[in-house]
């Protein structure tokens, strides 16, 4: 069992989410949660795990919920795009219509409070007593995915975001230590130069919005360190400070070693690049195990890793997880499908084909591979902070307005000093 976990002080997206919520009664949907009436005919499962590994993470969790529910059909309504972002659209269109799906996907955090608010999820805290996730999930996760007493998502399993992955032959050519990690972003930059200087080719890989989202976050963590990091979703940092330039001019420099083609790219492509040997380094959740895994890689041989530079001893968490919408068309599937999720064989069978790590603390560790291993050693010890790129540390729309900010640096539409500000007035429209 996993333990001695230290969060940062506060679940910084669901904290100041639950301060909007406070404010919104009788908006939370039906506080039911889950029970047994309704149709389990068939359970529709929306997710945006339409390719690689996370099909493949998908395809194993069918075969565990086939075995435990052999009368629920599953239908797969898996929609393509990395991060989920066609999906999202696709879904809010349909909650928007009243069309939703039996479940669906989301990210655990304050990802989910834009559904609370809207009253499109139930409350399933009475599932995590029937099928005993209290007792089976860490309590400071659960405390994490609570919402004003009342939770509505299960986890399917564990991520950790800030994972840089290497070529070691890339770094050999580079005249680079293969086995050497860096204490700062100012010795990884300089192993950034020498990749460049000494082979031409792509010293840091990565791909489209999201992907330059997730390394913003990392640079953010390894530049303020996690409890100032924290601070920036819960008001305690100051989005103006000269610490946060610090790090938004590192963003800059790391964006100055990435590939041209970056915003035509999703992340598998990037990760690739890695696997193919054209690129030296890239910053990537750790479903980027899998798709080494997938490719016949080996780690340290093929492939090796660690956190971003500056961010050791820090899990920068997000987790898949699956609600009950309102006015599910067949609740009972649904709740079939809750029931897989939170199962130890369906979060053992789909994390070792995803590359993260379960949820659940009595998942053996030797059942999974070396890199997960120490994922759950780091998740069992670290300080826990919350990922922006992957909905647990902001809701929607702040994150959108950071992406758009973004976008228009890394494209340079916009310098360091409006990029901030642009940073500055996302907080202000969102939560300030």
């Amino acid at each position: 069992m996993r333990t001695g976990r230290k969060f940062t002080a506060v679940a910084a997206g669901i904290a100041v989410a639950t301060l909007a919520l406070a404010a919104c009664s009788g908006n939370d949907g039906d506080s039911s949660g889950g029970g047994d009436t309704g149709d389990a005919a068939q359970a529709e499962v929306f997710t945006w795990w339409a390719d690689g590994s996370e099909k493949a993470g998908l395809d194993a969790l069918v075969t565990v919920f086939n075995q435990q529910f052999p009368d629920t059909e599953f239908v797969n309504g898996a929609i393509a795009g990395g991060a989920g972002s066609a999906a999202k659209e696709l879904l809010q269109t349909r909650l928007q219509s009243n069309n939703p799906p039996d479940t669906f996907q989301a990210h655990a955090g304050a990802e989910l409070t834009d559904y609370i608010k809207a009253g499109q999820v139930q409350d399933v805290s009475n599932l995590y007593d029937e099928f005993g996730l209290r007792d089976s999930f860490p309590k400071d996760l659960v405390d994490r995915l609570t919402v004003n007493g009342k939770i509505y998502s299960v986890p399917s399993n564990i991520h950790r975001a800030n994972v840089v992955w290497a070529n070691p032959e890339v770094l050999k050519g580079a005249g680079l230590d293969p086995a050497a990690t860096y204490a700062t972003l100012d010795d990884w930059f300089a192993a950034m130069d020498a990749v460049k200087e000494n082979t031409g080719l792509t010293p840091l890989s990565i791909a489209t919005t999201w992907t330059q989202i997730n390394l913003l976050e990392t640079v953010l963590l390894s530049d303020l360190g996690a409890d100032a990091y924290t601070g920036l979703w819960n008001g305690k940092t100051d989005w103006q400070g000269p610490e946060v330039t610090k790090a938004l001019t590192d963003f800059g420099r790391a964006i100055s070693y990435t590939n041209e083609d970056r915003d035509g790219l999703e992340w598998p492509d990037a990760t690739q690049q890695i696997i193919d040997g054209t690129a030296a380094f890239n910053v990537m959740g750790d479903w980027a195990a899998a798709a080494f895994d997938g490719a016949g890689k080996q780690a340290p041989t093929d492939y090796v890793y660690f956190p971003v530079p500056g961010t050791d001893g820090v899990f920068d968490f997000l987790a898949d997880s699956f609600t009950l919408p309102v006015n599910a068309p067949h609740p009972a599937g649904a709740k079939n499908w809750l029931s897989t999720i939170g199962s130890l064989e369906g979060q053992v069978a789909f994390n070792k084909a995803k590359g993260s790590i379960p949820a659940r603390t009595d998942a053996n560790p030797a059942d999974f591979s070396a890199y997960q291993q120490t994922a759950i050693t780091s998740f069992g010890q670290d300080t826990i902070v919350s990922s922006l790129a992957h909905g647990a540390a902001a809701p929607g729309a702040w994150v959108s307005a950071i992406s758009d900010a973004t976008v228009n640096f890394t494209t340079g539409v916009s310098d360091l000093e409006t990029f901030q500000t642009e940073l500055v007035d996302a907080w202000l429209a969102n939560v300030g």
